[in-house]
């Protein structure tokens, strides 16, 4: 059994995101992304923040990593709608999509806390060097190295993968971030005591 609590807490968490002037990033957004998918997602995704397109909508990874990001889950039987809860390190789109501040990640970061307790996943992907430094307080080592290792935290298993934005600069990373999901969904599947897709 799950111990999250349920989309109504969720949806005022939201409500907060949605009023929050904490951070300077505040200021310029057009919308805070909160996060998207289901309620009691088995799998987290984090990014790093919204790009111009997110903050345009309102939503996580609309733009062209995050079509890419779906496109690449499907195949593995992972989206948004079924099984998994997107969302980022920070709420607000940094100016010109720069990453963003120790400060403005700190500010934010017990959102995101909060959204994992609620949400309450089993499995957290962590998309990129950002997210990972974010969530672990540094990054030890290059992505080269950590990318595929499974960590426990708090209950949980940890995973981190390349951003797939990293796709567009470095087709090569495409195939890696293949089979990072693929693992991910057969650990997700083992725990559920299924097979297959």
């Amino acid at each position: 059994m799950k111990r999250s609590a349920n989309k109504e807490t969720l949806e005022e968490l939201r409500k907060q995101v949605a009023d929050c002037t904490r951070c300077p990033l505040h200021k310029e957004r057009n919308n805070a992304v909160f996060g998207e998918g289901r309620w009691d997602a088995p799998i987290m995704i984090i990014g790093e923040g919204p790009g111009a397109r997110e903050d345009q909508l309102g939503r996580p990874f609309v733009g062209r990593a995050g079509k890419l990001l779906d496109q690449l889950l499907a195949p593995q039987g992972l989206s948004r709608t079924d099984n998994v809860f997107i969302a980022n390190i920070v709420k607000c789109r940094p100016p010109h999509n720069r990453v963003p501040h120790k400060g403005e990640i700190a500010t934010c970061f017990s959102y995101l806390t909060q959204q994992i307790n609620m949400v309450d996943p089993r499995i957290i992907v962590l998309l990129g060097a950002t997210a990972v430094k974010a969530y672990y307080g540094e990054l030890r080592q290059n992505m080269g190295k950590i990318r595929g290792q499974w960590s426990g935290q708090e209950g949980r298993l940890v995973m981190p993968t390349y951003h797939p934005a990293a796709v567009f600069r470095n087709r090569t990373y495409q195939r890696y971030i293949e089979a990072d999901l693929k693992t991910i969904a057969d650990k997700y599947r083992r725990l559920n005591g299924r097979s297959g897709k």
